[in-house]
């Protein structure tokens, strides 16, 4: 009988640590699943930063020869105005090298994301794209382009230089 007893007590002193335990066990899990949650969080942080990253690394390649386009661009208005001066002169041959140096840089210009804003007589002015150098008095309607001054370029979609043009009043 006395074994009863003490089986009895054993009973009820594993009784009351279940729920404990249980709370213990219950506990760990939530703890668990907390730092899981938080582990998926950072995760995923960690994966969006190395996205932006690749981003803005992409962004620094493609602009970062703009300086060097920009000082090209000036060597391309060089040779529109020595190709002009040489028109006046009508040496043909040299007109005709001058030409196809120039076409040649350009080309490359291209190649590495040079696009020239096209500019055409009478179409409206857009200032994202132009900037005007002066007005003249036109019949034609006020903001309107007269003249292109100078090429403007776009740099892998990224305004460079705008185009320089003359607006009527």
């Amino acid at each position: 009988m006395a074994e009863e007893i003490q089986k009895n007590n054993e009973e009820k002193l594993e009784e009351k640590e279940k729920p404990e335990e249980i709370d213990e066990l219950s506990k760990c899990q939530k703890e668990r699943d907390e730092y899981l949650d938080g582990w998926k969080r950072a995760k995923a942080d960690l994966i969006n930063y190395k996205k932006d990253e690749a981003k803005r690394f992409k962004a620094i390649v493609k602009f970062s020869n703009e300086s060097l386009v920009r000082e090209l661009i000036n060597v391309l208005d060089s040779f529109d105005l020595a190709l002009v001066a040489l028109e006046n002169e009508a040496d043909l041959k040299k007109e005709r090298g001058l030409y196809l140096i120039r076409q040649q840089l350009e080309d490359i210009l291209k190649q590495n994301g040079l696009e020239r804003i096209i500019i055409s007589v009478g179409q409206p002015f857009d200032p994202a794209l132009q900037e005007a150098v002066a007005e003249v008095k036109s019949d034609k309607p006020s903001s309107t382009i007269i003249e292109e001054v100078e090429r403007g370029y776009l740099l892998n979609g990224k305004l460079i230089r705008p185009a320089r043009v003359k607006v009527s009043k």
